[in-house]
């Protein structure tokens, strides 16, 4: 039998408080299941179990954000992210192209001409659709790689190729090396799957090569991240001769590579030294390519080439993770690449790029000249703009937000470092670039 409650009024008297004070808290109650009401018979405690499993303590979510597999972002990366969904603020570092520099009329006109089926519409093989990998194949070719379909798989973006390999190859606290400053430091898939990163420099007394046999004759190297064409951030370049030396060391210390190569097909007036996927004849590389930084970040199509039982792992995993690309994407890229569109699209791309980076120069040339340096880029989206004093921190982020300026601080890519800011011509209009840049230069004049 349930038992029944005191009237309101008696609660009232035995607890020495107002009858609203009993009304609320009984409606509480009732709410939480815990009690329950019958018509012409008043107030009871619930016996119902169910009642009381769904009244019970509100789980703490709190706690499980705190203790989640994944690292959190820097502050600042959280509010970079942010920011940028607001159409207000100039996007100063954006690694992305502007819309003016999609090729939606022409992407449009693809979909309306594709000829689709049910099977083309479905879930691909598990390393992705074939046809779009044969013209991957196709492509990489063209830069000296030669890869079969069957040694490649279909990914959603570079950074999904990074997420693969350090859950499905790579076992908790692995040591990664990666050059510093690196875009893996401001992402966190390595460092989310548990591993420990050490970043090498090439500012350092001995090459990275040395760094690297030095390093891993103290503690075994699980693999060295690299992004040897226009690298982001530093938009530095390898030549042909430190690709060989890294190669021929790597070889020698049983050091997997990884050459993140999304940004290769992006050089201006000379194209840069061949992939080291080219000169790998003992598959130690695994290769990583994009449409995002070339094509339309939105298709969410890139590729990772390796030997052939890396990439049916990781295409497995992938297939746990998400069952494969878009569909319509990778039968759009297939396209794109098989007729002949992309080389076009990226002929087209290198001149509006080069156009945009001689702007900035200019701009740069004209206010920020006694307070920093750079180097002309030969490719890519970025500018390392070094300030003369280290003042690059949250205040001269926050600064710029009042401003309405949208920074990339170098400290997202290298722990401490405060001198360098990440300045991207892929994005920001050219009225954008003058106030900003103009803008940019007042405060930092100011902090100096």
């Amino acid at each position: 039998m349930a038992t029944k409650l005191p009237s309101q009024r008696s609660l009232a008297d035995s607890f020495g408080i107002n009858r609203s004070t009993i009304i609320s808290a009984i409606d509480e109650l009732i709410a939480d299941g815990l009690l329950e009401t019958k018509v012409g018979s008043g107030t009871f405690v619930s016996n119902n179990t169910w009642n009381v499993l769904v009244a019970s303590k509100q789980t703490d979510w709190k706690n499980y954000v705190r203790n989640g597999l994944h690292e959190p972002n820097l502050q600042t990366i959280q509010d970079i992210n942010r920011y940028e969904a607001d159409t207000t603020m100039i996007r100063l570092g954006t690694g992305e192209l502007s819309p003016t520099l999609l090729p939606v009329k022409k992407i449009e006109q693809t979909m309306h001409s594709t000829a689709f089926d049910a099977h083309s519409l479905g879930y691909s093989d598990p390393k992705g659709d074939k046809r779009l990998r044969q013209s991957i194949s196709d492509h990489l070719k063209e830069k000296g790689v030669t890869v079969s379909p069957s040694s490649l798989m279909v990914v959603s973006g570079g950074l999904q190729a990074l997420q693969l390999i350090a859950v499905g190859l790579l076992q908790k606290g692995s040591l990664i090396l990666h050059e510093s400053p690196s875009y893996i430091n401001s992402v966190h898939p390595f460092q989310s799957a548990g591993m420990h990163l050490t970043g090498l420099s090439k500012q350092s007394r001995e090459t990275i090569p040395r760094q690297i046999k030095r390093i891993n004759g103290k503690q075994k190297a699980s693999l060295f991240y690299t992004v040897p064409t226009f690298n982001n951030p530093t938009n530095y370049t390898w030549t042909k001769e430190e690709r060989l030396d890294l190669l021929s060391l790597c070889k020698k210390e049983q050091v997997p590579i990884i050459e993140d190569d999304v940004y290769g097909d992006l050089w201006f007036e000379k194209e840069p030294p061949p992939p080291l996927k080219s000169f790998d004849v003992d598959g130690l590389v695994l290769h990583i390519g994009s449409m995002s930084k070339t094509l339309s970040p939105g298709l969410r199509i890139g590729w990772i080439a390796g030997p052939m039982p890396v990439i049916e792992r990781l295409a497995d995993i992938k297939m746990q993770m998400d069952y494969g690309s878009s569909a319509l994407s990778q039968q759009l890229v297939a396209t794109w690449l098989s007729q002949g569109d992309y080389s076009k699209h990226l002929d087209w791309l290198r001149r509006e790029l080069i156009a945009r980076r001689d702007f900035t120069l200019a701009l740069l040339n004209q206010y920020f000249e006694g307070i920093a340096n750079w180097h002309i880029p030969q490719g890519g989206f970025y500018i390392w703009l070094e300030l003369c004093k280290p003042i690059v921190n949250p205040t001269l982020f926050k600064l710029a937000i009042k401003e309405h300026l949208l920074i990339n601080p170098g400290y997202i890519y290298e722990p401490n470092n405060h001198t360098h800011l990440r300045l991207s011509y892929s994005y920001a209009s050219e009225e954008q670039l003058t106030y900003g840049i103009r803008t940019l230069s007042k405060i930092i004049r100011r902090l100096i």
